[in-house]
């Protein structure tokens, strides 16, 4: 997969980031479908264990199966009631999604959408091996995980594509990618500290994973980009919360435009931020022009190379600001495009 393939991403338009309030995985999809050009399949984190992000990703593995002890996921030897809680939300949830595509009509008018999991550097992290360690302190089982999880997006991504007609956008959830790399993940005591894994290293098993899915893919962290990464994993566009920005991010953000990769802009607040719709909106239209002309690139790039979003998930936000939040990522794109 080339830099190039990341044109496969719908641009110019809007999307979230995953999660949704609420626990009604129509209701949800409803949403989504009505207010953003990039649809996608919502999260529901709301619906307890199994739902949650890590829990979710656990339902996706292939061979590996999950268990949810002490408030942790772990590895387990077989099959539990874990992994089968989460495969029936995964199922429940492809099921909303037909149901409203089959009724709105939107075979063969909606032609993307996006499906999230969390990441395989992430989820080491916080899932533990069956001993008590985390995940992330065995090579080879993070070699494992990251080549269970392609096969089960593979399979996640194939099934949507079949039933709706559909291509698909992958995004990989990496909150937690930084701590992996800067060897700062919890460990089960703090005399066996967990070693940093170096960045290419971690690039390595992203672009083996591009491989493996074989479709467009978003990289996405709420938290402060790690450009050293991001510059060596060229297959996966970039999703960012752009309040996190300094500004030394702007030459690195440009040099990521300029290579000709898609951008998703986490612009657009997650709660309410108590002014008028159309407030918010001019204001995170000026602010993202401003950035792209104080870096020096045409404005061209917003309809060619950029997405925008909510800075991330809408899961903690009342039912109305998830709807209007997703409703101003869509009219700040009208507004980058056309400006």
């Amino acid at each position: 997969m080339t830099p190039q393939s990341a044109a496969a991403v719908p641009t110019g338009v809007a999307t979230g980031i995953g999660s949704m309030p609420g626990t009604d995985p129509r209701a949800a999809v409803d949403v989504v479908v009505g207010e953003v050009g990039l649809p996608y399949l919502p999260e529901l984190p709301a619906r307890g264990v199994g739902a949650d992000l890590l829990g979710r990703t656990a339902g996706l593995l292939v061979g590996i199966p999950v268990d949810y002890v002490h408030r942790t996921y772990r590895l387990a030897a077989s099959p539990t009631a874990e992994t089968r809680r989460a495969r029936d939300h995964l199922r429940w949830d492809l099921d909303a999604v037909e149901e409203l595509w089959e009724t709105r009509g939107l075979r063969g008018r909606t032609e993307v959408l996006k499906v999230q999991a969390c990441g395989p550097f992430t989820f080491a992290a916080h899932v533990e091996l069956r001993g008590g360690h985390k995940l992330v302190r065995d090579r080879g089982a993070l070699h494992d995980v990251a080549e269970s999880l392609a096969a089960g997006l593979g399979e996640q991504a194939a099934e949507l594509e079949r039933r709706l007609g559909v291509r698909t956008v992958v995004q990989l959830d990496e909150p937690s990618i930084g701590s992996v790399i800067d060897g700062t993940v919890t460990p089960l005591t703090r005399l066996d500290p967990i070693p940093p894994i170096p960045v290419p290293d971690v690039a390595e098993i992203l672009e083996t994973f591009a491989a493996r899915l074989g479709r467009p893919l978003l990289l996405h962290s709420c938290a402060a980009p790690r450009w050293e990464l991001l510059r060596r994993v060229p297959s996966y566009g970039v999703s960012l919360d752009f309040t996190q920005l300094r500004e030394s991010d702007y030459d690195p953000l440009g040099e990521t435009l300029d290579a000709g990769r898609v951008v998703a802009a986490g612009v657009v607040p997650a709660t309410d931020p108590g002014l008028s719709s159309n407030q918010v909106a001019d204001d995170l239209v000026a602010r993202l022009t401003g950035l792209i002309d104080r870096i020096g690139l045409p404005r061209t790039v917003f309809a060619e190379q950029f997405l925008v979003t909510p800075v991330c998930g809408l899961a903690g936000a009342p039912p109305s600001w998830a709807r209007t939040a997703l409703a101003l990522a869509t009219t700040v794109a009208d507004g980058v495009t056309t400006s």
